[in-house]
């Protein structure tokens, strides 16, 4: 049976403090990885468990490890990935506001296992309070010895330092995110090679998400035998969903992976709204493919999420109603995407564009014959021809909203106005 791995019983005003985390058993999974295994053992035990990345892409979290070159002669360097700029996402902000200290000891863990002593954690600027919860926290877990040198009375030797973004939803990408910690303009780097081999300063870096490195403590502590033991045996593990949107009940909930959504959205969020029906959901964050309401029937995790069309992404689940015009949702997300890109490439900047320009004459009831076709040749001129995801995830919504829902782009362009405003 699943057991929420975050505590029940904590008072919310002192999660964030060590004294809370040491009493639900903090850095005793640091304490058993740096005197029971060495680090290649903690890689092959986070292989064992199949953590997959919480990020958005999936991947394999111990074979990612496996891939730092051991005698490269530089420095190794762990980057924590604490950007979130996907909207419909907020898990990462929650943990670093109230369980700073669970990040700490998965970095410090995962930082043993790859051989780095320094970790970047990259966070959006608007994230004050958790850029202040997780520099306390530093704070104190240094001053107890759990960072440091020699932690706890080991030869490791780590340290965290943050590093505030500006608000580019680029920065998000794992190879645009090291740009900007060196101080350069954020735009994706093409690869190979990757940044395991040559990352930040050119030297081998692990990049993992905030919910991937939390589940590492717990995997060390409870053996990988507990963490496949909870979900599909190919996406195991707990999972964090963000439910936002025209539901009863938002919030954060951490349930199995490869829970149903239709479980997800009308149990535990409570439904639609009164009087309101459930017209489509967004799995993953906008990036995500649209599921229409008769797709509800679908496990959340990467596997099942991928055969219906669609991705768990960052699992910011956005719910919309029968109220809401499909029209406006595609042109907000594509609006979005346009102004988050970074202009690298010529399909993402100039694709994204014209197709703003094309569903914002469509949503104000100006609409021509051949403009969804116009907008159907656009998304296949910017899917699979750019240097990152970015372009791929505002094609991808733009399709399965064209395709879904079609028949309310035909109504405003024959009637030429919005039939729900």
């Amino acid at each position: 049976m699943f057991e929420p791995v975050l505590l029940k019983s904590v008072d919310i005003r002192s999660a964030h403090l060590l004294s809370t985390y040491e009493a639900g058993g903090g850095y005793q999974a640091l304490a058993k990885a740096l005197r029971d295994y060495t680090p290649d053992e903690v890689i092959e035990l986070v292989k064992q468990s199949n953590l997959r990345g919480r990020g958005g892409a999936g991947f394999p979290t111990g074979m990612k490890w496996s891939f730092v070159p051991k005698q490269s002669g530089k420095p190794t360097y762990l980057c924590c990935n604490a950007d979130e700029g996907e909207p419909g996402t907020f898990k990462d902000r929650i943990i670093m506001e109230r369980d700073p200290h669970q990040l700490i000891e998965g970095l410090a863990i995962s930082a043993y296992a790859i051989g780095a002593e320094t970790a970047y954690v990259y966070i959006r600027g608007e994230y004050v309070t958790a850029i202040r919860r997780l520099e306390q926290a530093i704070a104190e877990a240094s001053a107890a010895g759990y960072l440091g040198a020699h932690i706890l009375n080991s030869a490791f030797n780590f340290t965290i330092h943050i590093h505030c973004g500006a608000g580019a939803y680029i920065c998000g990408e794992e190879t645009a995110m090291l740009e900007s910690l060196e101080g350069k303009r954020a735009q994706p780097r093409l690869k190979p090679p990757f940044p395991a081999v040559a990352g930040l300063y050119a030297s081998p870096t692990v990049i993992n998400n905030v919910e991937t490195l939390i589940c590492v403590p717990h995997i060390v502590a409870r053996g990988a035998d507990w963490f496949r033991d909870i979900g599909p045996d190919k996406s195991p593990g707990p999972k964090l969903y963000c439910l936002s949107g025209q539901v009863r009940k938002p919030g954060l909930y951490e349930l199995p992976m490869g829970i149903q959504l239709r479980e997800l959205v009308e149990e535990h969020a409570g439904g639609p709204l009164p009087g309101r029906k459930i017209k489509a959901v967004i799995p993953g964050g906008v990036s995500a493919p649209v599921i229409p309401e008769r797709g509800l029937d679908v496990g959340m995790d990467f596997d099942s999420l991928a055969a219906a069309g669609t991705m768990l992404g960052s699992a910011g689940v956005i719910v919309i109603d029968d109220a809401t015009c499909m029209v406006k949702v595609a042109t907000r997300i594509v609006e979005f995407f346009h102004h988050e890109s970074c202009g690298k490439c010529t399909p993402c900047r100039e694709g994204l564009n014209w197709a703003v320009k094309v569903l914002r004459r469509i949503e104000a009831g100006e609409g021509a014959p051949g403009d969804l076709e116009q907008l159907e040749k656009l998304c296949k001129g910017i899917f699979g021809n750019t240097f990152c995801a970015l372009g791929d995830g505002a094609a991808m919504g733009l399709r399965a909203a064209l395709a879904h829902f079609r028949d309310e782009f035909v109504a405003h362009i024959e009637e030429r106005k919005c039939p729900y405003h």
